[in-house]
């Protein structure tokens, strides 16, 4: 559908509590558009390198998105910093399960079941594309009977999509100009994996390198020209593992900005269409 005919819908904007771990509650926060539906649902994994930042971090990117006739449901999910047992794989764990809930929930949030995307951001990409390709990996949590975490398809921005490539990467700009960014990627991959053992199992690119089966629901891949966290090797290795296999991965960059250039100014020309690009895709995609 051309933009200009696109319906536009007012959203309803809720934080709901999709699982408690001890005293902590987890929640998401939910852009449901107000109409008849039901809408097609897009799970969001906020970035951070996997320690930081929380649900209302892509708000620039949902409230767009879910104007367009998408419920919207970004994730809080365990990190490092609360507690023991939160760094990996506790997040993986917690998203699976919370594609999983919103599946078994549909109906509360006008959604169909049928129709879920995975949005990722940075660290959030690395989890959200593992997700899309190994959806009955981290299922530990128990939850709804006959109800998986298969999505149809994903959307990647700048992800780390080789976590141990960009540990490596990281070292190698100690010394360097960029010295200071290096040390604080090492030191959150080093918080979150614990060794780059895990770094190199828990790895989309790698584990297609390695043959290992997985799932390859249609991507799109955004990252800006000038993004020095997230090297271009290891995207174009991914993409043509993926492509090998039959994914589909449409890749658009966008000139002259850097990582987080969305999160960092929504209204810039570049996240305007890097954000219109994710609509075009996802109703294609979902319908």
């Amino acid at each position: 559908m051309d933009t200009a005919e696109r319906i536009r819908y007012e959203i309803d904007v809720t934080d709901v509590e999709y699982i408690k771990h001890g005293d902590k509650p987890y929640c998401a926060r939910v852009y449901k558009p107000k109409g008849q539906g039901p809408f097609p649902l897009l799970i969001d994994i906020h970035g951070g390198a996997w320690v930081n930042k929380d649900r209302l971090a892509d708000e620039g990117t949902d409230t767009p998105i879910a104007k367009t006739g998408v419920v919207v449901a970004s994730l809080d999910f365990r990190m490092p910093a609360d507690g023991a047992g939160c760094a990996y794989p506790a997040s993986l764990q917690d998203i699976n399960y919370a594609v999983r809930w919103f599946k078994a929930n549909a109906a509360q949030f006008n959604v169909d079941p049928k129709r879920v995307a995975i949005l990722g951001v940075s660290s959030g990409g690395h989890q959200a594309m593992l997700t899309a390709m190994r959806p009955n990996d981290f299922a530990d949590i128990a939850g709804p009977a006959g109800v998986d975490a298969s999505v149809q398809c994903a959307v990647m921005c700048w992800p780390v999509i080789d976590p141990l490539g960009r540990y490596e990467y990281a070292q190698g700009l100690l010394g360097g100009q960029h010295e200071k960014q290096a040390k604080n990627w090492i030191d959150c991959h080093n918080k979150y994996w614990g060794s780059t053992e895990v770094m190199a199992k828990a790895n989309p690119t790698r584990l297609l390198e390695r043959g290992e089966k997985a799932l390859t629901p249609p991507v799109v891949y955004l990252q800006g020209t000038a993004d020095l966290a997230h090297p271009v090797p290891n995207r174009d290795r991914f993409i043509n593992e993926y492509r090998k296999l039959g994914g589909k991965v449409d890749l658009h960059l966008f000139e002259g900005v850097g990582e987080a250039f969305i999160t960092n100014d929504p209204t810039s020309p570049q996240a305007r269409s890097a954000v219109e690009k994710m609509i075009e895709f996802l109703h294609r995609e979902l319908g």
